[in-house]
């Protein structure tokens, strides 16, 4: 841009100096480390405002953030100090909202037509077993779960079914590889992307013809990134074609954040920016304006031992603030019920329940803490539960809008014909998709011409043409009908709201409700804007994340794991089960990628606190049916000990407490303890953590359950060992006592297993 930089912009006035640099750096490529509580989101707000400030057109931004939320707030924030139209005309939204509008406008150079259909997670499962069954694979022998997780993290690696085939080594590997190319072939007949496609495809898009990706360069001028440290590497190469030709990228994030490697996200991203853009230029916030000093000391003592980071330091002008408590609880019952009383000590003393979060590592801990809670009465919300949208008959008032859009999507049409309930059974369902492949027509036609199929009773001929009319009906319909009201029609004369009230029950009252809610939120996303259609809507829906559906507004305690409070804020903080192999998990002692990343989830952790920081361990915990021993997680010697304090001093040692420095020479003399090798892992520990010892020593323990043979355990499942951690299962032989599996541990490698006493846990 060669025209004057007008710096002299009212909203750089309420930013401190950093802040102002990163708002009005406007050419070149600029990485923003912004600390937790830093003010990020204002200052990515600012800088759209600043460049359009300085004319750089709105409809030339692209805003990558990683919620829609996100994305609605920036745009609010822009209208608000500019205008609406500016503020509607910037790109702003999630990476697959934003590619799936380029992709639908794109749509025929790669095969597909506009209204193509934008599968989740169930729908690609629902998919998998399809095409598992197709292909005469056994459900019970691989697990369609695993497959789905494979051929996603193959997609998110940039590598496709024949890239995989080359190292398929497994008798696992190789059935994924009949499946994955199955699967994409499934998705192409019938129209539809996965999440991962809406990626992928973007990269195809942009690498069809230097004329599409120089269109897409001088699009997107300014790109901003959001939440930088959570990119894979198909965003990551999609953002290094789109911003090679002007180089405006501004990437904001903190490598110190970044806790979604097991999903996909490359901290590389982020750490190697300055390779990757030599001329760019690098500001930190540091400045917090969230928490404590003794939180944000506490936070920064822990943070620094990880080696692979970008340096900062997060300071603040707030308030010293109390220390932090430390808990040890006889176990985890106890540990429970301790959470709920001290809940309710803060409550009674005026803290609103909604500014407390009781955090934990894995989602099974909550059990405990859920037990605590309602024998007190008190209110809570455990985040990440069921999402709305997710929702038995939420997702059946969508799919009678997807077949209408869309009538190649064979999902959505077997998932609604009989909802409500219309005579036809497999096995005419099984005749009509026969009778489509033999003509080559797509199932939706194979219902219109129910007719000339020999193989299909009357009856189910009927209801076939009956089916089929009613959707083209509507379909005819959608040119000059509202969409809001012709939803509505459709849903009413589908029989599904007169299905519900017929059942009378709590259950079908409250499916009910949330189709009527449903259709009250689609009134109202119509109301705002005439020009809206159906696919709109629903691509708005398939695209909504579960950080965009949590409701913490009401006066209830949030419980949720470390996680899902990614993002988020509260007064008072209490993290539980601060102990060595849950967190950090046992595989971290192996790893030292996998260390750090459980380091920074605890950094995540602990700057979620604005006030009050608890933290809670167990010298007992039930692990798998049984009582383990535990000790105290390492991460509690790694914050200063003057920053600590110990309410609950008799649970400490048997003598009657300690004062802060004996405990943490105690904490202190765990770092001493040299971790042990691979090879003697089992039998150095097995004191420590009361664990199973190595399975070359299986004859000589009795088991527990003399019937538990783990049957239900399928090659490709998941699994957790108490000793050697997260594996997959890669073979299956024998029954009953004798039944074996070989395991493959992210940690130790390949163990061949006596199921009788290895007590392996599904962990997806």
């Amino acid at each position: 841009m060669n025209k004057k930089i007008n710096t002299d912009i009212e909203i750089l006035k309420s930013l401190n100096p950093e802040q102002q640099k990163a708002t009005s750096h406007i050419n070149g490529p600029l990485l923003i480390i912004a600390g937790a509580g830093s003010g990020k989101t204002r200052v990515l707000t600012s800088r759209v405002v600043y460049l359009i400030k300085n004319n750089v057109l709105p409809w030339n931004i692209l805003a990558l953030t990683f919620t829609n939320k996100a994305a609605k707030e920036m745009k609010h924030r822009i209208a608000e100090l500019i205008d609406l139209q500016s503020a509607d005309r910037v790109w702003a939204g999630t990476f697959h909202s934003i590619f799936a509008r380029i992709l639908r406008s794109e749509a025929e150079l790669l095969g597909y037509n506009p209204y193509f259909s934008i599968y989740d997670a169930d729908d690609q499962l629902s998919v998998i077993k399809k095409v598992m069954d197709l292909l005469q694979i056994s459900k019970q022998q691989y697990s369609p779960q695993a497959i789905r997780a494979v051929i996603s993290s193959n997609k998110n690696k940039m590598m496709s079914w024949r890239d995989f085939l080359k190292t398929a080594d497994t008798p696992f590997d190789k059935k994924v590889v009949e499946v994955f190319k199955e699967y994409e072939l499934y998705l192409k007949n019938t129209n539809a992307m996965d999440f991962d496609d809406l990626l992928l495809n973007m990269v195809k898009l942009l690498s069809l013809s230097n004329e599409i990706l120089e269109k897409y360069q001088n699009k997107f001028k300014y790109i901003l990134v959001d939440e930088y440290q959570d990119t894979n590497r198909v965003q990551y190469h999609i953002l290094k074609l789109l911003a090679k030709a002007h180089q405006n990228i501004c990437v904001v994030g903190d490598d110190a954040q970044s806790i979604y490697r097991w999903r996909g996200a490359d901290i590389r991203n982020i750490l190697d920016f300055q390779k990757d853009y030599p001329h760019g230029k690098t500001i930190r916030l540091e400045q917090n304006y969230r928490s404590t000093k003794t939180i944000l000391k506490a936070s920064n003592s822990v943070i620094k031992n990880n080696k692979n980071q970008i340096e900062k330091a997060l300071w603040t002008e707030n308030h010293e603030g109390d220390l932090i408590d430390v808990t040890e609880c006889e176990d985890d019952r106890k540990e429970a019920e301790y959470i709920a009383k001290q809940v309710m000590e803060k409550s009674n003393k005026g803290l609103m329940k909604k500014d407390i979060a009781v955090l934990y590592r894995t989602n099974a801990q909550s059990l405990a803490l859920e037990n605590s809670f309602r024998m007190r009465s008190i209110p809570y919300v455990v985040v990440g539960g069921l999402s709305f949208f997710k929702r038995k008959e939420i997702k059946d008032v969508l799919s009678y809008i997807k077949l209408l859009i869309n009538p190649l999507d064979n999902e959505a049409l077997i998932r609604i014909v009989n909802e409500p309930p219309r005579g036809l059974g497999k096995t005419s369902i099984d005749h009509l998709s026969a009778f489509g492949r033999h003509k080559g027509i797509s199932l939706f036609e194979s219902f219109e011409i129910a007719e000339q199929n020999p193989n299909l009773q009357k009856r189910a001929t009927k209801a076939s043409k009956r089916f089929a009319g009613m959707i083209n009906k509507y379909r005819e319909l959608i040119s000059s009908t509202s969409p809001d009201v012709l939803a509505k029609n459709l849903i009413e004369e589908s029989g599904l709201i007169e299905m519900y009230e017929e059942i009378s029950t709590d259950d079908s009252s409250d499916r009910l409700n949330n189709i009527n809610q449903l259709l009250t939120d689609m009134s109202l996303y119509f109301n705002s804007n005439d020009e809206l259609t159906l696919n709109d809507y629903l691509q708005q829906t398939s695209l909504a994340t579960d950080y965009d559906e949590k409701d913490t507004s009401q006066d209830k305690v949030t419980l949720m794991t470390l996680h899902t409070a990614k993002g988020l804020e509260y007064e008072q903080i209490i993290i539980a089960g601060m102990e060595q192999g849950l967190f950090p998990l046992i595989r971290s002692e192996f790893s030292k990628d996998e260390e750090e990343e459980e380091r920074r989830l605890f950094y995540v952790g602990l700057t979620r606190a604005k006030e009050n920081l608890l933290l809670t361990y167990s010298r007992k915990r039930m692990k798998f049916g049984e009582v383990s021993n535990q000790i105290p997680s390492r991460f509690l010697e790694e914050i200063d000990s003057e920053l600590l304090n110990f309410p609950n001093r008799r649970a400490l040692t048997a003598n009657g407490g300690r004062n802060n420095k004996k405990m943490n020479d105690f904490l202190s003399s765990l770092s001493n303890k040299k971790t042990p090798s691979k090879k003697n892992w089992s039998s150095e520990k097995k004191s420590e953590y009361n664990q199973i010892p190595q399975e070359e020593n299986y004859s000589q323990i009795n088991p527990t359950n003399e019937r538990n043979d783990n049957a239900h355990l399928k090659v490709g499942d998941k699994v957790q060992h108490s000793s050697f951690g997260i594996g997959r299962i890669s073979g299956l032989k024998g029954s009953g006592p004798k039944r074996q599996a070989v395991v493959r541990f992210d940690t130790v490698g390949r163990k061949m297993l006596m199921l009788k006493y290895a007590k392996l846990k599904i962990i997806e």
